[in-house]
């Protein structure tokens, strides 16, 4: 018993000892050296950094959005790797020098939007709202390309020169080939005996009648005048395609339908038209306006019934 108390004397004396001498030293090292972490980059020694956390947040979000305009990411190949170690505490850490490093070693990659013209870039702009609004603006001006429009999402590593709506606008922009419509004017009218159309016609408006078809003393008249108020609904006498909507000498603002088997009916001196060319309508849909456009003395509309060209007298068939 005697000399298991001399052998933990001796081992409590050696631990003390050591226990002294590892103050010491640590006492030591933290008056001397500070705790860092060394930082290499491909395997070379580049730095050192007291805030790794940091430093490392700084580059991921360098990765991520670029320290320019247009960036979508920027590629690294290889990343920092850190080491903790003892460092002189005169000696200075170096997270700038450490971050440009970084970036010296990544690909910038840039996002923009190309505006097409049948699957060819023809202009670049910054954004997918400038590019759709590119689009948009050329419908609304009827530029003759505007079914061969698009655009694409670009990722490149060079940014092509980008320019505002405006711009693109005005270059994308091929005015329309000016086609002269047709519409038979001709003074050929039926004097003879009610021709049976096939269809049954609606009065395109209510009002008092004042000039009738046929002879009269200013010329051949090839209609029937209908007078009411400016702006009153016009309605389609039956349902067809709309084959002229336009303005057209003396008869000034006009409406044309096709009903099929030669047949149609003119709508004009209209102040509005609410109809394109190509519509497809029915029988009462409000197609016009009542208006005094062209070779008119007041508001009323002058409507006419051709069939093969040649005019028939409307009140065979309505009124």
């Amino acid at each position: 018993m005697k000399k298991l108390l001399v052998h933990m004397r001796i081992w409590l004396k050696v631990f003390l000892a050591f226990a002294v001498a590892a103050i010491i030293i640590i006492s030591i090292i933290n008056i001397f050296f500070k705790p860092t972490y060394s930082v290499t980059l491909d395997g070379e020694q580049i730095g050192y950094t007291n805030d790794k956390a940091g430093l490392q947040d700084r580059i991921n979000e360098y990765i991520k959005n670029g320290d320019g305009e247009h960036i979508a990411f920027v590629q690294l190949e290889t990343l920092p790797e850190y080491k903790i170690c003892l460092l002189k505490k005169d000696s200075e850490t170096n997270d700038d020098e450490i971050f440009e490093k970084v970036k010296n070693l990544g690909t910038t990659y840039y996002k923009y939007y190309a505006v097409t013209e049948s699957s060819e870039e023809k202009a670049y702009v910054a954004t997918k709202e400038e590019a759709e609004a590119i689009i948009e603006g050329l419908k609304e001006k009827k530029s003759s390309n505007k079914d061969k429009l698009g655009y694409i999402e670009k990722y490149s590593t060079d940014l092509a020169e980008l320019i505002d709506s405006s711009t693109a606008i005005a270059k994308l922009y091929v005015k329309p080939v000016e086609t002269t419509k047709y519409v038979n004017t001709s003074t050929k009218i039926n004097t003879g005996a009610k021709i049976n159309l096939g269809i049954s016609l609606a009065r395109p408006i209510s009002g008092i009648i004042t000039s009738r078809f046929g002879s009269r003393s200013s010329g051949t008249h090839t209609g029937l005048d209908i007078a009411t108020a400016t702006g009153t609904a016009i309605k389609a006498a039956a349902a067809g395609t709309v084959t002229f909507s336009g303005t057209k000498g003396s008869y000034g603002k006009l409406i044309v339908i096709n009903h099929g088997n030669g047949v149609e009916t003119y709508y004009a001196h209209c102040s509005a038209l609410y109809v394109s060319d190509g519509a497809k309508v029915s029988q009462g849909q409000t197609i016009a306006a009542v208006g005094s456009t062209g070779n008119s003395t007041g508001p009323h509309l002058h409507l006419e019934v051709r069939v093969n060209g040649v005019a028939q007298n409307p009140q065979n068939y309505v009124y």
